[in-house]
Order: structure tokens, then C-alpha cells, then sequence
């Protein structure tokens, strides 16, 4: 869909779960955690709006760890995205970056085109843009599909179980979704209706998850387990996803270790997992955590989900940046940071760690009227959509002698696989310093534009602020795709591409 049609806002309504984006945390128990819960109908229709005011006490988050004492405990820490992000922002600023130009004269015209997707999409003063999340994306075409999971399931099943289970459907999902490819779409087996990109990995995740591809228990085809994903094959998961000669997609052997690994994590991490190694099962542990309280309203620091995160699924990401033996993920050396010693050199992204607490957030509170405290740690997602928004619109321009090296990679990569090269577009290794720096300046780029679209849009905000979350899924990501569907018609591909494995974008 073109820029400038507009849709139908009614329906962007109904399809979204609330996430709190308070900023309290408190000290809890869990006795009644799991008691006096909303319905499972509450799951549909308009939700609490972000923006809506919680009023819940108030204690400071606990902070990371001391980078000089404890480097990769700190370079795991959601506080060290946004902090170590900002040094390549700063160098942004003074269009000192290495390998892009910067114009930020030409932010207010991101500002605009962004406040005009908003305006388009919605009604003001905006209260129902859901947050950004795994979500939105199970419910393409309008269809709240997991409404309708939820419905199919037994009403003596409460609200706990539910939420483990969508929990189990979240995770999966997400670490499937690192970018498609050009070439692959997916036909529903239940609508017969073709799907592509995120979108279409959501909708073939789903009906995995449902038809038990994941599950050891015949007796519940909706969990995932780890029994269940030791037994799952690289070929099993190609057909589950369609992938075949002519519809490949990228990455596939990478999401299949990743699914795999992620069955060696929930074993090695019972107290998060289990004894049954479910996913789900995080919420036992997060209900039972002594920062936890269970008052009238039930209060989750965000660093206990991410700790969950980072500690219980730190088995299942490749080898790649490693601090005193300790592997960091989705963390890369920049030559734009500073070179005082290994450590500093480093970037934490997080990005699939990210988008995971982003989208599990959301059945947690709409099933277990859960609101998470410190939730503005969390960063925009430097990927390739957010990233490709600054560049289509000449904020960042990739410099000549990076162009020049991205287009031979590019026409090795097509040459290795058989690409047309129909659209050509500079390509880079996720872990090359194009790409590094590319992301860093992204996240705060990303700051600085939900700062300006509340601006633009404060008369029609009438007293609300938008926050990232709502920024991220009404603007920037979808500004992203839209501009790449413009730019690049055919591939709908980002401005730079990145030979993924299936593991990082």
C-alpha cells in the first residue's frame, strides 16, 4: 500500500493487547499473583492504552552492573543499549560518523512524513495505537487470530495456562522472525491466503505452534517444550514454513538452530522453565520473584522479564562477541566507539531480546492484569526497516567508498545464490562496521524522532505522549516498509541489505 492512502482506523483498533509503559517498580510477592484475573475475553477489543496514566508506587530499578568490574554483565544489561548507542549518535550529531553522512536538517521531514502516517491511521489524540509487538502481526488482514486461539480453548483452562501458552507462541514466533527474504511467501493452510515477511513467518508460526509441531504432549498440541523442539528437524521446520527451491527462505538453518538451541536452554534453566522445559513457564518464575508485588495492581520490573530473557536464552545465540568468556549476542565491535580497552569497543543491540520483551508483555497484562515498571529502558529496534526509514529519506547517506564495497558483495551473494539482481542495493555481513554503526545511530535517531513527532503532534495529543513503543508501530517500522515498497517495488527491500543468517534481523 502506497504513502499516501489511507486506512481503515476503525479497525486498527481491535486488533492490539495493552502494555503499561509505567515507569514504578516495587518490591512483591506472589501469593495472590495469580488470583482475582481478568477474563480471557479481555484480550479483545480496545485495550488500556499505553498512554493511560497507572497510578502504582514508585522505587528505583536496580542498575546494571559496573562495566570495570563486571564489562559483559553490563554489555548484557538493557541499560547499556541506549547508553553505548549514544556515543555513535553523539558522533552523528557532528556528522563524524565513518561510514555515513549525516544531514539532521532533514529529520523534520521524517517528522512530517511520520506524524502524517499517524494522522492517517488513526484518530487523534491516538490512545489506540497499540505497542509495538509480535501481536499486530497475528492479526494481519484484521483477523484477531489470537482471539480466536484463545477462544478454541477449554474454559476450565484459566487465565495462568493461557498466558503460558501464548507465551510458548510468542517466543517461537519472534525468534522465527529475522527477516524472510525476497523470495518466500507463505499460503495459509487455514485461508488459503498468501502472506510474506513478518507478517507471513507470524501466520506460518501459528499454525505450527497449533497443529503441534512443537509440543511433546498429545494431549496439548498448543505449548512448546522442550521435548518437543529436541525433536524437531531442519526438514520438518522447511515444510512448516514452506520453504522449498523458488520459495527458500533466508536463513532457515539458522532459525532451525536457533529452536533447537533454545531446547537446550529451557533444559539447562529449570527455575525459569521448568521441570517440562516450557517457555511459559517464565511467568511461574516472574510471579513468584521477590521484586514482584501482588497488590491491586500487579507490578513486574522490566529488568525481571529481561533477566529471564538474557540469562535463560543466552545458550541458544551463535558465538559471536565474547567479554572474558562470556558471549554477548547481539553485540558487535564499532570503530566508532572508543578504544580504551576490548570492552569499549562494544555496541549491545539486543534486538530479538528486545522485540521478545516487547511482545510478551502485552498477554501478560491483558491476561494476567500485569503492568511492567521501567519499561522506558527499552529502545527503538535498530534493524533494517527503522534504519531504512533515515536513510530512504537522506538523514543517513552510506559514503562512496562503502557503496562501492557493498555492491560487490552484493553481486558475490547474488552470483552464490542465483539472484536477479533486479533492485541492487549495497549488502553487508551483520557483523560488518557498515552495519554496527548503522544500527547505533539508528537507536538514537529513533529517540530524537518520538521526541519531535509529540511536538508535531501536540495539539492533537490534547495533554497524552506518545511513547516509543506506540512511535515504533504506527510510524517508524511502518514508515520503513513503506518507503522501501516506493523505493524499491519490486524487492520491497531496505536501501542496505544484510546477509542474515536467520539469527539477527
Amino acid at each position: 500500500m502506497g504513502v499516501f492512502s489511507r486506512r481503515d482506523k476503525t479497525a486498527r483498533t481491535d486488533q492490539s493487547i495493552g502494555t503499561s509503559n509505567s515507569s514504578a517498580s516495587v518490591n512483591s510477592s506472589t501469593s495472590r499473583a495469580v488470583m482475582n484475573r481478568t477474563s480471557a475475553s479481555s484480550f479483545t477489543g480496545n485495550p488500556k492504552s499505553p498512554m493511560s496514566p497507572v497510578k502504582i508506587p514508585r522505587i528505583d530499578l536496580p542498575r546494571p552492573p559496573d562495566p570495570q568490574l563486571d564489562p559483559a554483565g553490563y554489555l548484557r544489561s538493557l541499560g547499556a543499549v541506549r547508553e553505548r548507542s549514544r556515543l555513535v549518535y553523539d558522533k552523528a550529531l557532528r556528522n563524524e560518523l565513518r561510514h555515513f553522512d549525516v544531514d539532521m536538517g532533514k529529520l523534520n521531514d521524517v517528522v512530517t512524513f511520520v506524524s502524517g502516517l499517524i494522522k492517517r491511521d488513526y484518530d487523534a489524540p491516538f490512545t489506540s495505537i497499540p505497542p509495538h509487538g509480535r501481536h499486530q502481526h497475528f492479526s494481519v488482514g484484521g483477523r484477531d487470530r489470537v482471539s480466536q486461539l484463545l477462544s478454541t480453548w477449554p474454559s476450565e483452562i484459566d487465565n495462568t495456562e493461557r498466558c503460558r501458552r501464548l507465551v510458548d507462541l510468542f517466543l517461537v514466533s519472534v525468534l522465527l522472525d529475522a527477516g524472510a527474504g525476497t523470495q518466500w511467501s507463505y499460503k495459509s493452510n487455514e485461508n488459503g491466503r498468501v502472506y510474506r515477511r513478518s507478517e507471513g513467518l507470524a501466520i506460518a508460526s501459528l499454525e505450527m505452534y497449533k497443529s503441534g509441531l512443537f509440543s511433546s504432549n498429545p494431549s496439548n498440541k498448543c505449548q512448546v517444550d522442550k521435548k518437543g523442539l529436541q525433536s524437531l528437524t531442519l526438514e520438518q521446520l522447511a515444510a512448516g514454513v514452506q520453504s522449498r527451491p523458488g520459495n527458500e527462505l533466508a536463513g532457515l538453518e539458522g532459525r532451525a538452530q536457533l529452536l533447537l538451541n533454545l531446547a537446550n536452554a529451557i533444559h539447562m534453566k529449570p527455575e525459569y522453565f521448568g521441570k517440562d522445559g516450557r517457555p511459559g513457564n517464565m511467568i511461574d518464575y516472574i510471579l513468584s520473584h521477590p521484586s514482584t508485588q501482588a497488590q491491586s495492581v500487579l507490578i513486574v520490573p522490566i529488568t525481571v522479564l529481561w533477566d529471564v530473557l538474557t540469562d535463560g536464552l543466552t545458550p541458544i545465540w551463535p558465538s559471536r562477541t565474547a567479554v572474558n568468556g562470556v558471549p554477548l549476542g547481539d553485540a558487535w565491535p564499532c570503530t566508532s566507539m572508543p578504544s580504551k580497552s576490548s570492552w569499549e569497543t562494544i555496541v549491545p543491540f539486543h534486538k530479538l531480546t528486545q522485540w521478545l520483551t516487547y511482545s510478551l508483555m502485552q498477554p501478560m497484562q491483558s491476561l494476567l492484569n500485569m503492568h511492567f515498571a521501567g519499561t522506558e529502558l527499552l529502545t527503538g529496534l535498530p534493524e533494517y526497516r527503522n534504519g531504512g526509514l533515515f536513510v530512504d529519506m537522506g538523514v543517513l547517506t552510506l559514503k562512496s567508498q562503502d557503496v562501492e564495497r557493498g555492491l560487490k558483495t552484493y553481486a558475490e551473494h547474488a552470483k552464490r545464490t542465483g539472484g536477479k539482481g533486479i533492485e541492487v542495493a549495497p549488502m553487508f555481513e551483520p557483523s560488518d562496521d557498515v552495519i554496527v554503526e548503522w544500527r547505533a545511530v539508528t537507536v538514537g535517531l529513533l529517540d530524537a524522532l518520538c521526541i519531535e513527532v509529540n511536538k508535531s503532534l501536540r495539539k492533537d495529543l490534547a495533554g497524552h505522549e506518545m511513547t516509543l513503543a506506540q512511535l515504533l508501530e504506527a510510524g517508524s517500522w511502518k514508515g520503513g516498509r513503506e518507503l522501501a515498497e516506493i523505493h524499491r517495488p519490486n524487492t520491497k527491500e531496505p536501501p542496505i541489505l544484510i546477509d542474515s543468517d536467520g539469527t539477527v534481523f
